[in-house]
């Protein structure tokens, strides 16, 4: 089974490269977003920064990517440690309710995890990309179907970046990288709240 989500991750990595946004820059006023979690809870940025120091959001691509459950489930080992400093985590995704919640028993995940269906907040944070028809007809034959994990026909995910967003709304640190094994690190995550 593993060694079925290594080859789709990796034949994902081709059109990653080719179509992928730019992400945003430390620094940038980050886009304003309302929207409604996966508990049903209203998730404002505004307000979230009222009343926290700051908020960590980021993007995973499903639940079908090991490497996007590896990042949350260590986001959820260290979540008290975030909160502690004032962080509130957000995660953002293109999957739908039935992969949220996937991903959910898989990671223990906790925090609050939103489906982007019109990818507004994955545009707004310059992340999203389209896999090209060929990649998509790989994953299909390894049993991945993105129609169906989507719930949608045109293959938008996200670059699996993390955005800090201090109190004023400013970006205060960025990790965006287009090799989809490469996430945030608790660490860095730390020392920018």
């Amino acid at each position: 089974m593993m060694k079925k989500y290594v080859l789709i991750v990796m034949l994902a990595f081709t059109g990653l490269h080719l179509r992928a946004q730019t992400g945003l820059n430390k620094g940038d006023s980050a886009p304003v977003f309302s929207t409604t979690d996966n508990a049903g809870k209203a998730v404002d940025l505004k307000t979230l920064l009222k009343a926290h120091k700051s908020v960590v959001l980021f993007f995973y691509r499903g639940e079908w990517c090991p490497y996007c459950n590896k990042h949350i489930a260590q986001l959820q080992d260290s979540l008290q440690l975030l909160s502690a400093r004032g962080a509130y985590v957000i995660a953002v995704t293109s999957e739908t309710k039935e992969g949220i919640g996937k991903t959910v028993k898989k990671t223990h995940a906790s925090f609050s995890i939103v489906q982007d269906k019109g990818y507004t907040i994955m545009k707004d944070y310059k992340v999203n990309y389209v896999l090209d028809d060929a990649t998509v007809a790989k994953y299909k034959g390894f049993g991945l179907d993105l129609n169906v994990s989507n719930g949608n026909t045109d293959h938008v995910l996200p670059v699996p970046a993390t955005y800090v967003i201090n109190q004023s709304g400013k970006i205060a640190f960025v990790h965006f990288n287009k090799d989809y094994t490469r996430r945030a690190s608790i660490s860095d995550i730390m020392r920018a709240l």
